[in-house]
């Protein structure tokens, strides 16, 4: 009997499902990885830095390529340099982008793994 809420329940469910033995087979990642408290920590900082569509699509762009520049990500969004900036600054406090200053411009590019071990998470099985 598949328990997971959104990805495998596709019926409602009876008192009587509610009452009976869990399943060992589990239906997706969440259910099959164990995630200690820091992991948990670390991550959650990661899923809600890329629950703004702002950064989500900075995350995005900055993903496309082995590296962007900012000169190269401001044009895509109709914000103040400032506001830009202090988007990029949550990816970076997040983990999920690193980034270099170059002369009068910053680089930025996804850090190794940070995507990785976000897509393990949910990963179906």
């Amino acid at each position: 009997m598949d328990r997971c809420f959104d990805i495998c329940q596709d019926r409602a469910m009876t008192t009587v499902e509610l009452a009976g033995p869990r399943s060992l087979d589990p239906c997706c990642g969440l259910a099959t990885t164990p995630v200690t408290a820091e992991d948990a920590t670390r991550m959650a900082a990661m899923f809600k830095a890329l629950g703004d569509p702002v950064r989500l699509r900075m995350a995005s762009i900055i993903a496309g390529k082995p590296e962007v520049c900012v000169c190269e990500i401001t044009p895509a969004f109709d914000l103040s340099s400032g506001t830009i900036s202090h988007h990029l600054r949550i990816l970076r406090e997040a983990g999920l982008v690193d980034s270099e200053r170059r002369g009068t411009f910053v680089y930025y590019w996804i850090r190794p793994g940070a995507l990785d071990a976000m897509s393990t998470l949910l990963a179906v099985t």
